[in-house]
């Protein structure tokens, strides 16, 4: 047999193939999330094995962990104490706070760790709800925007590095970039959820901080979030979003979940010149560990080839819960 090109010459031996592979893993392009709550114990949370809800006195040491293993952003979310949600959220821009103390610890130290922060009113809300619910049961715009603003001033006040506003409401990009800005905070960045998705992937997510939407008394709560979050028929709307938060001044762009969505991610990487992450989310991540703890896949495999999924379709950087034993494994060769 007479062939031209034979494409399994480069595929021979493992020197080879690390020579022309195109895509490569790093810890250093993973986001760490954490769950932070204001007991005194480190909470495993039943839904995402190996995951916890981290006490303040024990999230340091968490963070140093990641921070060794060269992972350089965390990002951080509340469980926040029953008492104190109500219906504006208003907890969300307590300079006092259960975020601003952790990012204020981190920062003196771990002094080196980026801190991304998270920016939406669904764990300081007695409705669940990402937004203001009126008491026509609708998630208000505009007025949820005033306080996403407050929060992501008190956020960048305590020292975080990048704002993540998560809740997808019209315009938030813009009016965050410039309260922060008002504030001199121009060098804080935005890492924007722009193509977040109404996804069945985040159940584990919303177990871990006890925020899904609920019932209020008699006001009438929608039972999703459909009004605000994108559809996941839709990827042109994908590019939209993603011209409108370019144009209101995001640094990096985000699309959520991660797996689900590769060609979302795909679509924003041929469109714009920012960084675009992937966020790997809980139920992906649950369903890696409830197969592996059944010994139905390899995890340290599967991991791994899911986190280089999300590099070869165009993300420059993954928010995993799978951050440090990705990094782990990669020390490890």
């Amino acid at each position: 047999m007479e062939l031209t090109y034979r494409p399994r010459r480069l595929r021979r031996t493992p020197a080879l193939r690390a020579m022309v592979r195109e895509h490569q893993l790093s810890s250093a392009d993973f986001i760490y999330p954490l769950f932070v709550h204001e007991g005194t114990d480190v909470e495993p949370i039943g839904a995402m094995p190996g995951a916890s809800r981290w006490s303040l006195a024990a999230l340091t040491g968490e963070v140093q962990r990641a921070w060794n293993l060269g992972v350089r952003c965390i990002v951080l979310f509340p469980k926040v104490a029953e008492g104190l949600k109500t219906e504006d959220g208003a907890e969300c821009f307590n300079a006092n706070g259960l975020i601003p103390r952790a990012i204020r610890q981190i920062k003196q130290e771990v002094p080196g760790m980026a801190i991304m922060t998270d920016v939406a009113l669904d764990p300081y809300s007695c409705d669940g709800h990402d937004g203001i619910v009126s008491p026509a049961g609708v998630v208000l715009n505009d007025e949820t925007i005033e306080l996403l603003c407050k929060q992501a001033v008190v956020q960048a006040e305590a020292g975080a590095d990048l704002i993540g506003p998560s809740d997808m409401m019209d315009g938030r990009v813009g009016a965050i970039r410039e309260a922060l800005d008002d504030e001199g905070f121009e060098h804080v960045g935005i890492i924007s959820y722009t193509a977040k998705y109404s996804s069945a992937y985040y159940g584990p997510f919303r177990e871990a901080l006890d925020s899904a939407p609920r019932a209020a008394g008699s006001k009438p709560i929608p039972t999703n979030k459909d009004t605000y979050q994108m559809d996941p028929a839709n990827a042109r709307e994908a590019i939209t979003e993603a011209q409108l938060d370019e144009q209101e001044g995001a640094d990096i762009m985000m699309v959520k979940p991660g797996l689900a969505y590769l060609d979302i991610i795909h679509r924003l990487r041929n469109e714009s010149e920012l960084p675009i992450a992937a966020y790997n989310v809980s139920g992906e991540y649950s369903m890696v560990k409830a197969a592996a703890e059944r010994g139905w896949i390899d995890e340290r495999a599967v991991v791994l080839e899911t986190l280089l999924s999300f590099k070869r379709a165009g993300a420059d950087l993954i928010l995993t819960y799978h951050a440090c034993d990705a990094a782990e494994w990669l020390r490890q060769g």
